[in-house]
C-alpha cells in the first residue's frame, strides 16, 4: 500500500513539475520573418503547441529588426521572436525558452544561429548538439548546448 501511495505522490510531483515549467512560458510573441519563408511559419506553430498565441508579422526590412534588437554579427537566423521583454532568434527550441523564462537572466535574448537541421520548423534530424547563446547589447555568449 505504502509503493502505491508513494508512486502516485512521484506521479503527481512530476506533473506538478512539468506544469509548472509549462506555465514559465509567455502567453504571446510576436514573430518578424519575410513574406517568403515557410519554415518561419512552422517555428510559429511550434510555439503555438506549447500555449503561445504568435503574431506572425511578414516583414520586408529583416535587417533593421535583428539590427534594432540588437542580434549580434553573424548570429542571425530567417526570423525574429519578441517574447515578454526578450529577444528569441531563429529556431530555438522550447527547452531553451523555458530555461530562460525560469531564470529571467537581465540578457536582450537568446538565439540559435543559422537554420540547424532538426530544430522547430526545420525539417531532418538532429545531427549536431544545438548552441543557444545569449546576447547583450550586440555580444553573444554561450546559454546553453542542447
Amino acid at each position: 500500500m505504502q509503493t502505491q501511495v508513494t508512486a502516485l505522490c512521484l506521479a503527481g510531483g512530476l506533473l506538478l513539475g512539468a506544469s509548472t515549467v509549462h506555465a514559465a512560458l509567455p502567453d504571446s510573441a510576436r514573430l518578424y520573418k519575410n513574406p517568403s519563408c515557410g519554415c518561419c511559419e512552422t517555428y510559429a506553430r511550434h510555439l503555438e503547441s506549447s500555449g503561445i498565441d504568435v503574431e506572425v508579422i511578414d516583414s520586408q526590412p529583416m535587417g533593421q529588426i535583428k539590427e534594432a534588437a540588437g542580434i549580434p554579427y553573424g548570429q542571425g537566423s530567417c526570423h525574429t521572436v519578441m517574447m515578454d521583454g526578450y529577444v528569441i532568434e531563429g529556431h530555438v527550441p522550447v527547452a531553451a525558452l523555458e530555461m530562460l523564462f525560469e531564470q529571467r537572466p537581465e540578457i536582450d535574448g537568446i538565439g540559435l544561429a543559422g537554420m540547424p537541421q532538426g530544430t522547430p520548423g526545420m525539417p531532418g534530424e538532429q545531427l549536431a548538439p544545438y548552441e543557444v547563446y545569449q546576447f547583450t547589447d550586440g555580444q553573444a555568449r554561450p546559454f546553453m548546448t542542447l
